[in-house]
Formats: C-alpha cells, structure tokens, sequence
C-alpha cells in the first residue's frame, strides 16, 4: 500500500472520554497462534498458571466474546491485516512456506492506514500472509514483502514454525544466510540426496503422529522441502527470545513517535519447542511449557515498556489467531497430558471447527486511563480493529471493507458490538446473529484427525449461545424459521462468492 503524508494537528484526536487529546497512543497487537480461552488461568484454566497474561487481562477490558474470523491462521491474519472477511479471498487458505503474498497490491491494510496516521509500523514474528510474486529466490531481496502492505520494519517468518524455510526473514531479506550456500525451497519435491523424516528416521528427536515427513531442521520434521541455507536456519528454542529482542529494538527506536507493533508469537503451534528455561515446567508436556513461554513473552514486553515510560499510552491488544489444537502433527503426549480438559473450554471445537471454538479466542485489551478494567460480553472480531482504530484516529476507512467500527465496544464504553458475523473461508461459513448461530451441512467427518470436532453435518444446525455455551442442543427442528432467515441473510451477505 502506498503511503501518503497526512498533517495530523495535535488535536485531532478524540480520547474515549470524547475529549480531544494531545497524545497518540502507541498501539500493539499480539496475537498468540492455536491459544484457547481454556489455555490462561485468567480464564478458567486449572492446569496452567499465566501470571503474565492474567494481569494484562485484570488491568484491562476481557472481551469475553472476541473471535478470530476464521478457525485457521491465513484466513484470520489475513482478515485482521485487511479488514476484509477471508472468504471474499479464494486463495485465503492455509499458505505454505513459499506461498506468495495473500494482500493486492494497493490493497488497503491495517498497517499501511497506521503509516498514513503518522506511526513508525512493525511486524514482528509469525506472518504467513506470503511473500513475493511467482517463484521466491530466497537469496536475493523479496518483493513483496511487509513493506509493501505498510510496514516500515519487519523481522518474520514466513509461513509457520513447522513449515519451510525454517529462517528469519527481516526486512524483506534472509537473515545470515551465506552465498556459498544458497537456500533452496520446495512444496512438490524432495532435493536430491536430503534427509527426510521417512528416510532418516534416525535423525528425529521430535516424531510427528500425521503429516510432517518431510524435510528434517534441528532434528525436527517439517512440511516442505529445502536445501541448503545451513548458516540461516533458526534454532527453535531461540526462537521466542530472538523475536522478543526485535520487539524491544523496535519500540526502543520509535520511543520518541507515535508507532504501531504487530507481534505474532509463534507459541503453542506446532513444533512445541520452548527455551530450556522452560521445557518441562508446566508440568503439562510440550504445549503447557509453549504457553508459559509465550505468558513470558508477554511479561517481559509490558516491563520494556514500563521501563521505557510507555506503557501509560501504548494500548495492547493480545488475542489469538484461533482455536486451540492438541495433538496438531508432532508426538508431544499434549492429547494425553491435557486428557479431558478442553483448551477451548467452555466453548466447543477448536482450531478448524465451525464450532464456536473454532474462533472464540481470548481477547484483552489494554489503556490505562481509556479502558476501564473489567469484562464486556459485547460480540467484537479481530477484523473490526481495522476501521475501529480508523476511527479513534480521526482516518478514513476505506470503501468495501467488512470491517466495522466497534471502538467503543473495544474500549468498554459501549455493550454493542457486531450484530452479526460470517465466520470462515475458502466456502466452509457460518452465520452468527446475536446469540444464535447456524452451521450449514458441510460434507466430511464429524471429528477430525485432530481429534476436533468440526461441525461437519448432513443437516442445518442451529445454536442459542445465550443459553447454551457448549453448543449440545440443535434447535434447528424446533425453529425452521430462525433457519429459514438467518440462511436467507447469510446467502445475502456471500451473494456472488457462495450460496447455501
């Protein structure tokens, strides 16, 4: 997106009390990957303890009912970065590693509005939006890259931590890579003579229970291939620290401007490899101990900007890209260990499920002095913080955008948010209006490998989320009308890209 000057007078922005102020807020988003409501003790959870998210949620507003916009990474980020809903994309799918960029060129984004409001912008950590157009050469200078949608400093990685090119990516160039051995990546074929994890057994440290039999980084099993790239590859339990290093440098940077931080932390996805200051605390394997690394990545970014001077007027928003997952790929005994207790606890589904926790995530946000702590049930999404932090700005929102501008359901002053929502992608939606949501029959299992249930059925189905948080009674035979409606109001909201 092509940035342009705006003279932006000291005034012109309106605080939530609806008086003028002479300060911007500096504003973060983090977005954890695969975090459940039933993940943080904040939110129930008895088998974790998260000091560090639970005072974030205690000194702000818990929306008790934020969603993602999708029960899958791409479609979601995709969605936040856009403000448009993924499923208008028929490429807003799970992207491999050397995926091209999912955003137009041109296309409107959160990131390139904040750069247009006068911010520093940053992206740091997990992307998988794609990068580049047609096929990549990952050692020479990527273009497009976050630059392109707005951002003025990044350090990523491309796609996922179990997906190749396992390297740092800042800036729009690989991070160390060495000439003499340059970094080749594929999603079709094996390279010749490479290890993989059906050849090299023996080279594992970390099995997978499905997929991931390709190529082998660090003892690990990823999806794709590669070769070469030796000197650039990441260290998976660095990982956390190396991007929270970024993080800091950047806000350190900016201190002096206005700035705006999109942290993707990579923890609990799949390959769950923690700092050893971690492994084996939690006492719940390999996804306890991610998400006490992640809590801690937390902890240390508000003490960066206490110690800066910052925290007072930086708003943080911390949210989750998805439903929780257990056993997503690797052996880690998280199905075992977690056994009866749901990550997505109280909601049903998780990642990839049609279920409400499919894209029922924590969501908190932060602003001393603007957000009153304490809890809103107000319907909010993540893709709504595009027009809505627009509007806090004094900045136009562009026209076609799905995002709305709910600022003051965020902030705690208002109980309503979004009247109605369509979640999901790629043309396996749901509908949700107020309380009720209605599943449309989709083909395919009713649990998948996963071990989650996808709402998959041969029949509408229709949900009171007032009454009935866990989704156990289908109340489509007993309301066809509230069926025959809402799919009226869905089919008019999808005219043109799917009809049920």
């Amino acid at each position: 997106m092509k940035s342009r000057s705006i003279l932006l007078p000291a005034l012109a922005l309106a605080s939530c009390a609806g008086q003028p102020s002479a300060e911007r807020p500096n504003v973060i988003v983090i977005l954890a990957d695969d975090l459940g409501c039933g993940d943080l003790s904040a939110l129930g959870c008895e088998v974790l303890h998260t000091p560090n998210l639970d005072r974030l949620c205690a000194q702000g507003l818990n929306l008790t009912n934020g969603h993602a916009a999708a029960p899958t990474s791409t479609p979601s980020r995709y969605s936040l970065m856009t403000g448009l809903y993924p499923w208008r994309n028929s490429d807003a799918e799970v992207l491999t590693g050397d995926a091209n960029l999912l955003i137009a060129d041109g296309q409107p984004t959160l990131a390139g509005m904040m750069r247009q409001a006068g911010y520093a912008t940053g992206a740091v950590g997990k992307w998988h939006l794609g990068l580049g157009r047609g096929p990549i050469d990952w050692n020479r200078p990527i273009s497009p890259s976050p630059a392109d949608v707005g951002f003025d400093y990044s350090f990523i990685m491309a796609a996922t931590v179990d997906r190749v090119p396992t390297v740092y990516v800042e800036n729009g160039g690989v991070v160390g890579l060495d000439a003499s051995d340059p970094l080749e990546v594929s999603y079709t074929a094996n390279f010749p003579g490479e290890p993989t994890a059906l050849t090299n057994p023996e080279m594992l440290r970390l099995k997978p229970s499905m997929g991931h039999s390709c190529s082998i980084v660090n003892g690990i099993p990823r999806i794709g291939f590669m070769r070469g790239g030796h000197s650039a590859c990441w260290v998976d339990e660095e990982m956390a620290d190396e991007f929270l290093a970024r993080v800091k440098g950047f806000i350190d940077d900016n201190r002096d401007r206005p700035f705006f931080l999109y942290y993707g932390l990579h923890q609990p996805h799949v390959p769950r490899v923690p700092h050893t200051r971690f492994a084996g605390k939690s006492g719940m394997g390999a996804r306890g101990d991610a998400i006490l690394e992640a809590d801690w990545c937390v902890g240390e970014l508000m003490r960066h900007l206490g110690e800066s001077g910052l925290a007072d007027n930086t708003i943080v928003i911390f949210t989750s890209d998805n439903g929780p997952v257990l056993d997503d790929g690797y052996v880690d005994q998280a199905r075992e260990l977690w056994g009866d207790v749901s990550p997505a606890q109280p909601y049903r589904g998780g990642k990839y499920s049609l279920f409400d926790g499919g894209t029922h995530v924590p969501f908190f946000v932060r602003w001393p002095g603007h957000v009153r702590p304490g809890r809103s049930d107000a319907l909010v999404c993540q893709m709504d913080l595009f027009a809505s932090l627009a509007g806090l700005l004094g900045q136009p929102v562009p026209e076609g955008l799905d995002s709305r501008n709910t600022l003051n359901a965020f902030l705690g002053r208002s109980p309503q948010g979004r009247d109605e929502i369509v979640y999901g992608s790629m043309g396996r939606l749901t509908y949700r209006h107020g309380d009720w949501q209605l599943i449309p029959p989709f083909e395919g299992p009713a649990v998948d490998a996963t071990d989650i249930e996808t709402g998959n059925s041969d029949a509408w189905a229709l949900y009171d989320l007032k009454t009935d948080v866990s989704q156990r009674t289908d109340l489509a035979a007993e309301h066809p009308e509230k069926v025959s409606a809402m799919r009226a109001r869905l089919n008019e909201i999808i005219r043109g890209h799917y009809e049920f």
